[in-house]
């Protein structure tokens, strides 16, 4: 399986890029990679700023369709993927559960989506996608359709409930991003 990270945000309201920010002495970046190299064959990182990420030793990929936000993000990491299937999360979620990812993984079989399931949604970006997606994710595309969720339908989706996220540590601190210096402070 491949890990993919997505590094396209604006950084517009945090002001610096988010995937630079250290939390414990460490960037999140970092700390991403650590523990997809634990999981995965491979780890993709998809950005339009690939010169700002050369040492940190994985695969970089530029946006295929630019403009298209984590959908597009999606889209070209499942492109680039060596593998069937892929997990994908943004590069500002500092509180990645290792454990509860390694349990969606054991997870994919018969599936083409994996994606956690919390009483305030779905959590689509971290989550798990076939390749099979690719041609449903590229219509939304085509239509500037960028809702994520948008090509679920049709596809063999598992969603993980919130009782079984539950075991693996508290989901509001699990999926949070940084978004803002104000997100930031809370952690």
């Amino acid at each position: 399986m491949t890990g993919i990270i997505l590094c396209g945000g604006r950084n517009t309201r945090m002001g610096e890029n988010k995937a630079f920010i250290e939390i414990g002495g460490e960037r999140i970046i970092e700390r991403t990679i650590r523990i997809f190299r634990d999981i995965f064959q491979e780890i993709i990182l998809v950005t339009n700023a690939p010169l700002e990420y050369l040492d940190l030793g994985v695969k970089i990929v530029t946006d295929i369709v630019k403009g298209k936000a984590a959908l597009g993000g999606i889209y070209t990491g499942l492109f680039h993927s060596s593998f069937d299937h892929a997990f994908v999360c943004p590069c500002d979620m500092p509180s990645l559960n290792r454990d509860f990812i390694q349990y969606m993984v054991r997870k994919v079989n018969g599936h083409d989506i994996v994606v956690p399931s919390t009483p305030h949604g779905l959590q689509p970006l971290h989550a798990i996608y076939s390749r099979k997606c690719i041609p449903s994710i590229k219509k939304l595309i085509d239509e500037d359709n960028l809702k994520i969720t948008g090509f679920y339908k049709g596809s063999r989706v598992l969603r993980i409930p919130a009782d079984v996220i539950a075991k693996f540590g508290p989901f509001e601190k699990m999926f949070v991003n940084i978004n803002s210096p104000e997100d930031l402070a809370k952690i």
